[in-house]
């Protein structure tokens, strides 16, 4: 059974960055993409970006230079940076290998 399990939201101020995590279990990130979405305040879910099996990354226009996913296959976990961070992103953020879902992660950009 695959299993993505979020860690890393939070309380950030504008400016600030963030490292959000997706930790695998069950299949290896070698094996699958992960996309990560958000869905902020009274909004739908929106896609963000992705990995490929390879390591290739696209990103979201409106969020391309500020957003950047990375993954350690040693520890099987996929990340999301999130740097100079505005108040539009607030929001929870998910990742997702196609099929399963993390729980999602609350991260707030306030000051």
């Amino acid at each position: 059974q695959v299993q993505l399990v979020q860690s890393g939201g939070g309380l950030v101020q504008p400016g600030g960055s963030l490292r959000l995590s997706c930790a695998v279990s069950g299949q290896s990130i070698n094996a699958l993409g992960i996309d990560w979405y958000r869905q902020g305040p009274g909004k739908r879910r929106e896609w963000v970006g992705f990995i490929t099996v390879v390591g290739h990354t696209d990103y979201e226009e409106s969020v391309k230079g500020r957003f950047t996913i990375s993954r350690d296959i040693a520890k099987n976990t996929v990340y999301l940076q999130i740097n100079n961070m505005k108040h539009e992103d607030t929001a929870v953020y998910y990742c997702m290998n196609g099929i399963n879902w993390g729980q999602g992660t609350q991260v707030t950009v306030s000051s």
